[in-house]
């Protein structure tokens, strides 16, 4: 359908692409399928497409290579000179899969080059993308954003709102005559100029985020599964807020019941792993696909696994599975192979995660301190670039779990419980507290995230007429 010059076996075919002095030898299939610019030459029915050799003139061999180790499914880390002609390649080639990978490397480092580059070559979805990156972390960026950039990517910038720290105590389901009950379940968010907690919205009466997979996608957030009653029945409706519309709907339920469960979201997708039924633990994981609607199963865990720690990171899943008491797996979900692959792991002593928190290419293991010490806190940094473990110096106060709530925000972690919000400042090797505001005032487990809230929204909460927009 590609080559409607006349080629005909596209899958062995080779093609030499010459960009500048170097010679790349590629299959035309992987090129004609990751690559629009590739795609429409041989559409085209023009002379190149007979061609055995096509010359790139305009583009760096440097970035050409990186665009092919994308295509191969590796993931490069780039240095400032690589980035560019990265960008490069990816708006002259048109290379979804490119942009991705740019996109999952933006960090406080490298945002201000991928956003300025980003807008000179009109790579639209990673401009955006290091837009929203800088907003978060604007305090800090300010003065050399104000330094750099042209007036008209700093207004754009400032034109957008910063992620608010988001948290939900866990509720059970509702009955429409209980309006004390109902009143209490609210999402609500950290207005951190006044230092305060305002209601964002308040739960259907439907919904239990007791035991349920809570997570937020595409800065929207889905509450799968969860249970009510003593004999913790499954919840048969699943939900998500949409902070645009601030609405709720329902969506689609897994085929396979689940509670206690870890949610996370990626690339346009849930994923449901593990978690139980009936009170027996399971190892299978569910997909949905939040754009037909519809769920899927996906390979099973390694081995049955309920509330395991679970994080995204550049792009990437990761989950601890715990062989207690001393020993902790990190699978990585592999999309492309649709496998789990043994990252790494993890022994210490008289010690479980409890919270894995993804930074950059580190992950952070959090567990309780010594002899089963939970008023402290033992961390543990494992990098995935290096292959290596270390672990973080001294012992972290964790009055009730905070650290087990812990979400990233740029170069800061934000944790909570009753007492305080602490947002940590995270360097190269430690987690240094920036700066204490109020706790969020509800006890039990508490679900944390973080939201984009539109520039117009108000502390009133949305109508709970439910839009029905489920897949059967």
């Amino acid at each position: 359908p590609y080559l409607p010059c006349g080629a005909s076996d596209l899958g062995s075919a080779k093609l030499t692409v010459v960009v500048g002095d170097t010679h790349f030898s590629e299959e035309k299939v992987l090129l004609v399928q990751s690559c629009d610019y590739f795609q429409a030459l041989y559409r085209s029915g023009m002379k190149e497409c007979w061609q055995e050799e096509i010359h790139l003139k305009s583009l760096h061999a440097r970035g050409f290579l990186i665009t092919l180790s994308v295509l191969r499914g590796e993931t490069p880390v780039l240095d400032a000179d690589d980035i560019v002609e990265a960008i490069e390649c990816a708006a002259f080639l048109q290379v979804p899969a490119l942009t991705k990978h740019l996109i999952d490397l933006i960090d406080s480092d490298n945002c201000l080059l991928m956003y300025h580059t980003a807008a000179t070559f009109g790579l639209m979805g990673l401009y955006h993308a290091a837009a929203l990156f800088i907003r978060d972390m604007y305090a800090e960026l300010e003065a050399e954003v104000r330094k750099t950039l042209p007036a008209e990517l700093i207004s754009y910038v400032e034109s957008l709102t910063q992620r608010v720290f988001v948290a939900v105590g866990a509720h059970v389901t509702c009955g429409v005559d209980e309006t004390v009950h109902a009143a209490s379940r609210t999402i609500c968010y950290l207005d951190e100029n006044v230092n305060h907690w305002k209601v964002l919205t308040d739960l259907p009466l439907e919904a239990s985020t007791s035991m349920a997979g809570v997570t937020v996608l595409d800065n929207k957030l889905y509450i799968v599964g969860g249970v009510h009653g003593v004999h913790k029945q499954v919840v048969d409706s699943c939900f998500c807020f949409s902070v645009d519309s601030n609405s709720w709907s329902r969506i689609a339920n897994p085929a396979q019941p689940r509670y206690n469960l870890s949610l996370v979201g990626v690339d346009g997708r849930l994923y449901a792993i593990g978690g139980e039924y009936e009170r027996t633990v399971m190892s299978s994981v569910e997909i949905y696909d939040t754009n037909s609607g519809r769920w899927g199963f996906a390979a099973h865990l390694p081995r049955p696994s309920a509330g395991a720690a679970c994080t995204k990171t550049m792009g990437r899943i990761f989950v601890c599975l715990w062989k207690p008491m001393e020993t902790t797996d990190i699978y990585e979900y592999m999309s492309e192979k649709d496998e789990w692959l043994l990252v790494t792991t993890l022994i210490r002593h008289q010690s479980y995660g409890h919270c894995v928190v993804g930074h950059r290419d580190n992950l952070y293991i959090m567990r309780n301190g010594p002899s089963d010490d939970f008023l402290r806190c033992l961390m543990d940094c494992y990098n995935l670039s290096s292959g290596q473990w270390s672990s973080l110096p001294g012992h972290f106060a964790n009055s009730k779990g905070s650290l087990f709530t812990a979400v990233v925000r740029g170069d800061s972690v934000f944790t909570l419980n009753r007492t305080m919000t602490l947002e940590y400042t995270i360097n190269s090797r430690n987690w240094k507290p920036r700066q204490q505001m109020k706790g969020f005032p509800r006890s039990g487990s508490v679900w944390t995230f973080l939201l984009r809230l539109p520039p117009t929204q108000t502390t009133s909460p949305p109508s709970l007429t439910l839009v029905n927009n489920v897949n059967r």
